[in-house]
């Protein structure tokens, strides 16, 4: 809820743009190593099961940073923890650069994962912040990070292609754009809030993100839609490469980062299509989108065929942006401001510790009865969560009016 401060001068809506910009620099970087793994794997000469590693250092540094990064935006303001984030952003590119090593790797992904914690908590309240109360605010900051997930893997799959060094082209890119970054957040009109109204909640600095008792409910409805969806765009990008490829017949990194980019893409436009509908409606479309996508992907494994998997990307990628922007659409309405940073953390880190956990045991599974087998599985899985979710909010759309 803004306070009277903060509308008393509503910033152009160029300036929400901009305030986007950071979210969607960071998240270019959080998923520009994805096309460029099979080129440190020739160059390193690292297993599969070592790359499970790489993966799971950036959901360790993502979640690490969740339980800090709400509360300290929210008690010392957005700028003095995005500005380090985005600094940190930069000595990961320069890592992943120079890469000597699997621990190299590893630690640029812990960083990459440390930079986007921020920008999914900070970053996004910061958005909202600007937009004063309204809606563009959740819609920019939430279409922010699924384009910016999407270019990056186009970017990286382009540039490896077509451009020498292709594992520090795409990063000297990428460190240009969070420079950009840093000099959007160093201009950001961030709106002044009155002390003593709606000041962030004393107690540890670090802990589990988490709303206030009133707000509980509505963490609860966004949850329910976006955990299932941002889990099913993970199992899309975890096996489309492999699908693609035995398709197609290609291993082509561009490729690879263009259906990622579609992806992504789908889940930007339907955020844009659903801007004006009530939150509840927009939260139902989420489960519906990720069923059918997940069923789809189910689908492309069996029976080998493309046009279920282009179906699987487009409706992976609509059910993840739908409850994205449902849920942080609730979340900026109805959490005070002065807890909207922690709100936004929470939200991320139910939905990336579902997303983060649901691929790893998919991946032991597949190991021990099959790929095709632990991927229906997986699949199901997913679906049911969806139609869980999709359930809870139908009962509960009184709490997800407007």
């Amino acid at each position: 809820m803004p306070t009277a401060s903060s509308t008393s001068s509503v910033p152009p809506t160029r300036e929400i743009w901009f305030a986007a910009w950071p979210v969607v620099a960071v998240f270019v970087l959080s998923n520009a190593a994805m096309p460029l793994y099979a080129v440190w794997q020739r160059q390193l000469g690292f297993t599969s099961g070592t790359l499970t590693l790489i993966f799971a250092a950036y959901v360790v540094g993502l979640l690490g940073a969740l339980p800090v990064a709400g509360v300290a935006s929210d008690r010392i303001g957005r700028k003095p923890v995005l500005v380090p984030a985005l600094l940190l952003g930069l000595v990961a590119c320069l890592v992943y650069a120079t890469a000597p090593s699997v621990t190299a790797l590893v630690v640029a992904r812990l960083l990459t994962g440390v930079a986007t914690g921020v920008a999914v908590s900070a970053g996004m309240a910061a958005v909202t912040d600007v937009a004063a109360g309204r809606r563009i605010g959740p819609l920019l900051a939430s279409t922010g990070m699924v384009l910016g997930a999407g270019i990056g893997p186009v970017l990286a799959g382009v540039l490896s292609e077509t451009a020498p060094a292709p594992t520090v082209t795409v990063f000297v890119v990428e460190a240009v754009l969070l420079v950009t970054a840093l000099v959007a957040v160093v201009r950001m009109p961030l709106p002044r809030r009155d002390r003593g109204a709606g000041a962030a909640a004393t107690g540890s600095w670090v802990r589990l993100p988490a709303v206030p008792r009133a707000n509980r409910r509505h963490l609860a409805l966004g949850l329910a839609a976006f955990a299932p969806g941002i889990s099913a765009t993970s199992f899309v990008l975890s096996l489309g490469p492999s699908l693609l490829a035995g398709l197609l017949g290609t291993a082509n990194r561009a490729l690879a980062g263009g259906m990622a980019l579609v992806m992504f893409l789908s889940a930007t436009g339907v955020q844009f299509a659903l801007r004006r509908m009530a939150v509840r409606t927009v939260l139902l479309a989420s489960g519906a989108a990720t069923v059918a996508g997940t069923l789809a992907l189910v689908t492309a494994i069996h029976t080998a065929t493309l046009v279920p998997l282009v179906a699987a990307v487009v409706l992976a990628g609509a059910g993840q942006g739908a409850g994205q922007l449902g849920g942080l659409t609730l979340l900026s309405r109805e959490v005070p401001a002065a807890r909207r940073a922690e709100a936004n953390a929470a939200l991320n880190a139910g939905g990336y510790l579902l997303a983060g956990t649901l691929p790893v045991a998919d991946g032991y599974l597949s190991d021990a009865i099959g790929l095709p087998a632990a991927a229906t599985a997986f699949g199901l899985a997913v679906a049911l969560l969806a139609v869980a979710g999709a359930v809870l909010v139908a009962a509960r759309g009184g709490e997800a009016r407007g």
